[in-house]
């Protein structure tokens, strides 16, 4: 009984699968854990044949590599394309999903909801008479900013929920496209070991008889026999190559698919900490803050008149003395400072030791480019001598 787990290797390049295959890690051997050394051990190679397959798929695989006539140049061309394009098309499939996501947007919404928390409880800032405002001008605000806050909080809420939803539908997208690419991996890994077991068994077989008979006949029509299948033999070799190249990139493709995953994961857990964390926390305590402006109401008027009088006093002591201390310092500076003079006087003389070194550079280097012009010269006559003997 044929066995479903099983890729179904074929040679048309436009064929595809009737129905997806669940792919299965059985029979790959799993490496075992390293023990804790000082020294990082250098990875083993991954050797490419029938130990990476199942009893089935070696069944198959054998079955296939029968059918592989490397004569046959149409063959050879399309060999494994199919999974070849299937890849390429994994490929470009996750990276419309990238581009098409913008987890800017997230941020962004995430972003409003910092500048809403930070921005309750701040008044615009206001000139003296602002001082004397009443407190319960001042607690009418912080109602008005709670009002304003909460129906902001609210559609950023909505916004949020929305992102989560759409990152958790790609997180169970990325899931499939991970189970797809494990399938094709497989199918790439079955098409190169049936091309090489194929490839193998031409080398040792026909065209070991085409170059014994070559050897013997020494006729050039079989020794071009001999030749056309060892070139036959080298182009199904490349294209071999080309399948394990397009392996790699399957194989490359599933950790890469799990970090676009986990960066979905990750901020969906961020979304969710501000739905069921953040956003209650700052309700409450925009609350509290409301209930403690009630208690402050009778002494913040008067607390805000001392302070702006013992302000205003200090900074006009200040200024004073600033003042003073500025008009004495200039009425005994002089004209021009001497540090002015010292200064100038220094990049002068700097000027003038660059100059000088420049002159000297300058005619070093043309004393050599003439002795160089010299021995150009003469190279250039040597050569010319050669030429005519």
């Amino acid at each position: 009984m044929a066995d479903n787990n099983i890729p179904e290797l074929t040679l048309e390049p436009t064929a595809t699968a009737a129905a997806m295959p669940e792919l299965t890690l059985d029979g790959v051997p799993t490496p075992a854990t390293p023990a804790a050394e000082p020294v990082k051990e250098e990875a083993q190679p991954v050797k490419l044949d029938e130990e990476l397959l199942t009893d089935e798929e070696k069944k198959a695989v054998e079955d296939f590599s029968k059918k592989i006539d490397i004569t046959d140049s149409n063959l050879v061309l399309n060999y494994g394309a199919a999974a070849q394009k299937s890849v390429a098309s994994f490929s470009e499939n996750a990276l419309a999903s990238v581009r098409n996501k913008d987890l800017g947007e997230v941020g962004d919404t995430l972003s409003k909801l910092v500048l809403e928390v930070k921005g309750f409880g701040k008044e615009e800032k206001k000139g003296i008479a602002g001082i004397f405002q009443k407190q319960k001008d001042k607690l009418a605000l912080m109602k008005e900013q709670y009002s304003k806050a909460e129906s902001s909080v609210e559609r950023i809420t909505r916004e949020l929920e929305n992102h989560q939803v759409t990152l958790l539908k790609d997180i169970a997208m990325f899931d499939q496209m991970y189970e797809l690419n494990l399938k094709y991996y497989k199918e790439l890994t079955m098409y190169i070991i049936a091309g090489k077991k194929r490839l193998e068994e031409i080398r040792a077989g026909e065209l070991e008889e085409l170059r014994k008979k070559a050897e013997s006949t020494g006729l050039a029509e079989d020794a071009q026999a001999y030749n056309d299948m060892a070139q036959l033999c080298n182009r199904f070799e490349k294209k071999i190559h080309d399948l394990e190249l397009t392996r790699m990139v399957s194989l490359q493709m599933g950790p890469q698919t799990r970090l676009l995953q986990n960066n979905d994961t990750l901020m969906v857990e961020k979304i969710q900490s501000s739905l069921v964390n953040t956003i209650p926390l700052w309700k409450s305590q925009m609350v509290l803050a409301l209930g403690m402006e009630h208690s402050r109401q009778a002494t913040a008027a008067q607390n805000a008149v001392t302070e702006a009088t013992n302000d205003l006093l200090k900074k006009n002591a200040e200024m004073l003395k600033m003042g003073t201390i500025a008009t004495a310092k200039e009425a005994e500076r002089s004209i021009i400072d001497i540090e002015t003079l010292q200064h100038t006087n220094e990049q002068l003389i700097t000027t003038l030791d660059e100059v000088i070194n420049i002159q000297r550079e300058g005619a070093a280097k043309r004393k050599a480019a003439e002795v160089e012009l010299g021995r150009i010269e003469g190279e250039l006559k040597q050569k010319l001598m050669e030429l005519r003997s």
